[in-house]
């Protein structure tokens, strides 16, 4: 039930960011003729994410690091389209409160968010851009001072009152799939060249380990915010 609950919950906010998009549309039209462009980038920064266990897991923030290169396409003014290939760190921490033990899973996707563009200015620009996004599992690390297999025999070790089975488990679902949302600023540089900042919130509608009734889990969802700077190139 919850499951399908978070599920709605992820198609009402696409359906809401889509009918933001298609609310501005109208308005640009009758605005005067812009000069459509198209640009091309790269970008770099950092992330924390944490996995939405049902049932939950104590975690704490994961770091990582994302990177990719982006196309950019302008028709009108105030609205346009953005697409990237990112290869992204996601993944959780686990929280031991207080015990000395160290755990923590980096998943490594490629991801490719498609999102509307929507800003404002022109020397300098505040922008928004929200849309669907998916991914390609491409692997994973695991960094801990102990075998998960054996935590039944370490001492102190804090198995009773809390959730372990997530550190056994692997990756069942190669492909992700979800929804991206940021905010932002955009500097000119030159009539050609521009740097960006954005912040930006993922939410992944799918899960990453089994979620049948007979399954430990029945969800583990990815969360992560990222913080990343851009250089732009336009081309036309």
């Amino acid at each position: 039930m919850k499951v399908s609950i978070i599920n709605k919950r992820g198609n009402l906010i696409v359906l809401t960011l889509f009918l933001m998009a298609l609310s501005v549309i109208p308005s640009m039209k009758a605005q005067t003729h812009y000069s459509s462009n198209v640009a091309i980038g790269v970008k770099g920064g950092m992330d924390v994410s944490q996995v939405f266990f049902n049932p939950s897991v104590r975690q704490s923030l994961k770091l990582g690091m994302t990177g990719g290169v982006m196309v950019r396409y302008v028709e009108e003014n105030h609205f346009g389209l953005i697409a990237e290939l990112n290869f992204v760190q996601r993944g959780w921490k686990e929280n031991f409160e207080g015990a000395p033990y160290k755990y923590q899973r980096t998943l490594n996707y490629l991801e490719l968010p498609v999102m509307a563009h929507i800003f404002f200015g022109r020397r300098g620009r505040f922008f928004f851009n929200a849309g669907p996004q998916v991914g390609l599992f491409l692997g994973d690390k695991v960094d801990a001072d102990f075998n998960p297999k054996d935590m039944a025999t370490l001492p102190d070790f804090p198995i009773r009152n809390r959730t372990n089975t997530q550190m056994l488990l692997d990756v069942s679902q190669k492909f992700d799939y979800g929804i991206s949302a940021g905010l932002g600023g955009e500097f000119n540089l030159n009539k050609r060249n521009s740097l960006n900042i954005e912040a930006r919130f993922y939410y992944g509608l799918g899960n990453i380990f089994p979620s049948k009734r007979a399954d430990t889990f029945s969800a583990s969802n990815q969360m992560t915010v990222s913080a990343t700077i851009g250089y732009w190139f336009r081309i036309k």
